[in-house]
């Protein structure tokens, strides 16, 4: 049902992020070896209400497919009915189903991770939408548990297998821990071993050869990498080419990260049509860009700051000389 699954490949997605993964993210990740893209979240009240914004968060291009659109919500009715309404508008290649979001903002209007404290209504919810769009694919994407002290994701996997979810991308981490602590690969492995459908891991892939490493412990079907992305987008191509080789690339040269950096800016300014509207979002983007640069302190305090394109090409600039005098 998922051809990316098919002849043994290993799909690298690009997981979800809130105020990331928008199309420009998406299209520069896809470019770098990302294999399945998924959007920002979507409330399914506001796509069920129409609401203009909420539909903008729709929008992506051909050259991103294959490409989910990823609805959270508490309401099965109104799920299924803004699912069958992305449906309609955009036409996207699976509908993806959040059930491990931990903001509060979304457990507390019982969406995301909350649902994994109520089986029988995510039972409902994921039951309405698959029947709401089929044939289309459905997958979610879960938490390990609300704490340590429920943890139920292989049980929530059984069963929203047998609703028909097509795929499974398992965060390891309980909605408690938040980003904190450590991914429990165990518990994937638990997931990926108690069902037939692809399960996808998710959690702490921050190289090539981690993302190696959990492949071989495990029974998953593809890799799902967040944080790591927002950093470096070569990851993606970096773990394509260590399981070709098994060489590990050297992480690309400042010059080439600043390229990236540059074109990420121009790209937003482009699609907002407003450079101060643009490069405020575009402030923690940069600092994130920043890991892994030598002076990163001293950029993310610049990165702060920065309002225009002009001002980050002089940034880029002062920046690269430096880099070429320590050499």
């Amino acid at each position: 049902m998922l051809p990316w699954f098919s002849n043994d490949k290993f799909p690298l997605y690009l997981a979800p992020m809130a105020g990331v993964s928008d199309k420009i993210f998406r299209q520069l990740c896809k470019e770098r070896g990302a294999d399945v893209l998924v959007t920002e979240f979507v409330s399914s009240e506001g796509v069920f209400r129409r609401n203009h914004r909420t539909r903008g968060y729709l929008d992506f291009d051909a050259i991103e497919r294959p490409v989910g659109v990823q609805l959270f919500g508490g309401d099965a009715g109104h799920m299924a009915e803004a699912a069958r309404q992305v449906v309609e508008w955009v036409g996207p290649d699976f509908i993806d189903l959040n059930f491990g979001c931990p903001v509060n903002k979304v457990v507390s209007k019982n969406g995301g991770s909350a649902l994994l404290k109520d089986c029988p209504l995510l039972g409902k919810v994921a039951a309405a939408v698959v029947q709401a769009v089929a044939p289309l694919p459905v997958t979610a994407k879960i938490r390990i548990g609300w704490d340590d002290n429920s943890i139920n994701a292989t049980s929530v996997a059984r069963l929203l297998e047998s609703l028909g979810i097509a795929a499974l991308a398992v965060h390891g981490r309980t909605r408690a821990q938040g980003y904190s602590g450590a991914a429990d690969w165990d518990v994937i492995a638990q997931v990926a071993a108690a069902v037939s459908i692809p399960v996808i891991g998710n959690g702490d892939l921050f190289s090539a050869a981690e993302v190696a490493k959990r492949r071989a412990q495990s029974d998953i079907a593809g890799a799902m990498i967040g944080r790591a992305a927002m950093s470096s987008p070569w990851i993606f191509s970096q773990t394509k080419h260590y399981f070709a080789t098994g060489q590990i690339l050297p992480p690309p040269e400042p010059a080439e990260k600043w390229a990236l950096i540059q074109r990420h800016c121009e790209l937003a300014v482009v699609e907002c049509g407003n450079e101060d509207i643009a490069m405020r979002p575009m402030r923690g983007r940069l600092m994130a860009y920043s890991k892994g640069l030598p002076a990163s302190k001293q950029l993310r305090e610049k990165f702060q700051q920065v309002s225009t394109l002009q001002e980050v090409d002089e940034i880029a600039r002062v920046h690269l000389a430096t880099c070429l005098e320590a050499a």
